[in-house]
């Protein structure tokens, strides 16, 4: 322990034998410290992660493209990942292979595992402007939904599933009636979305922005009063040049749940930030990550956050010059991730 106060926070784990392109999503195994990531270099990996953050590789799997997703089953025996390839594709970790399951016109943007009673489902989200529900069984797929636009970003806590697409169409889908929307709005929010997390309970969902902004939206129409949206992965510009009040902004690429209640948003500004939305505190802050974070992601019993830096195309194709490509992996603090109490 230091004698000048409080220690020094152990530092981040770097995973070992990452891939050798950018990497798209990153999911933990919903019953084990096993973490998949995906990757433009056509790649599906899946590591073993110890209790201090050591980890090893255990498996991988190809697409025929850039994988552009990735998720788990509930019971963590298999991996599904969509990609550039237009396909679906499942690994089972028990026999080592990997087979296409789901077939879209373009590239799949969205994947999810849904538990629906009786059989378990798999929605795949294109940039066709589809949704396609699957049963694993057969590679015609159960029900289509034509989306108004691209899918861009998609989340589940049944029975809520929530779409977001190019032109800021929001879909919110209750899974009891999987083909038609509930409801159709446009985003809260300005600017083209980039990522949507629905709340564990079902109750609502968090949307973000190409614009720095995070807009929390409850389901419930007598809870509309309790929205609100917020500006985050901002910083003040000073000094010649700029005016008085002038921020940089940057996207909120990824935003995931912890499972004591508070969530993280990622952004290209190479921050992530831990969030309390029910007292709307911001409870930490990691910064100079050394690069835009594509996507973040916490371990089942919430001790690990995992996060992805990566070059996100934010600044078009002059931007990718000497950016890090890695995925790393923390050791979570509670007072990191606790939520805090009502003021």
């Amino acid at each position: 322990m230091s004698i000048f106060g409080k220690p020094a926070e152990p530092k981040d784990i770097e995973l070992a034998n990452i891939q050798s392109d950018s990497i798209s999503a990153i999911a933990w195994s919903p019953v084990a410290d096993l973490l998949a990531v995906a990757s433009w270099n056509n790649e599906v990996r899946i590591y073993e992660v110890g209790p201090g953050g050591q980890n090893q590789g255990r498996a991988q799997y190809q697409h025929e493209g850039p994988v552009l997703c990735v998720a788990w089953s509930k019971d963590g025996t298999k991996v599904i990942s969509g990609g550039a390839d237009n396909a679906g594709r499942i690994y089972d970790l028990a026999t080592g292979q990997s087979s296409q399951f789901a077939a879209h016109d373009a590239p799949i943007k969205c994947i999810n595992w849904i538990d629906m009673p009786g059989q378990p489902m798999v929605a795949t989200g294109s940039w066709d402007k589809s949704l396609r529900y699957w049963n694993l069984t057969s590679q015609t797929p159960v029900a289509t939904v034509q989306l108004p636009e691209r899918c861009y970003t998609m989340d589940v806590a049944y029975p809520l599933m929530v779409v977001g697409t190019a032109e800021r169409h929001i879909l919110i889908f209750n899974l009891t009636n999987p083909t038609t929307p509930h409801k159709s709005i446009p985003s809260p929010l300005k600017m083209q979305t980039r990522s949507i997390a629905c709340f564990p309970d079902g109750t609502g969902y968090s949307v973000g922005s190409i614009e720095g902004r995070v807009a929390v939206q409850h389901i419930d129409e007598a809870k509309t009063a309790s929205n609100f949206s917020f500006k985050c992965h901002r910083a003040d510009q000073k000094g010649a040049g700029f005016k008085t009040g002038s921020q940089s902004v940057s996207a909120v690429n990824a935003i995931a749940g912890h499972p004591l209640g508070t969530w993280a948003t990622a952004g290209s500004d190479g921050v992530i930030n831990q969030w309390d939305y029910i007292s709307r505190t911001r409870l930490k802050t990691w910064a100079d990550l050394g690069g835009p974070i594509t996507s973040v992601s916490f371990s089942h019993n919430g001790s690990f956050m995992a996060y992805a830096v990566s070059y996100d195309w934010s600044k078009g194709h002059g931007g990718n010059q000497n950016q890090p490509n890695k995925v790393m992996i923390h050791v979570c603090q509670e007072d990191e991730v606790k939520r805090r109490p009502k003021k």
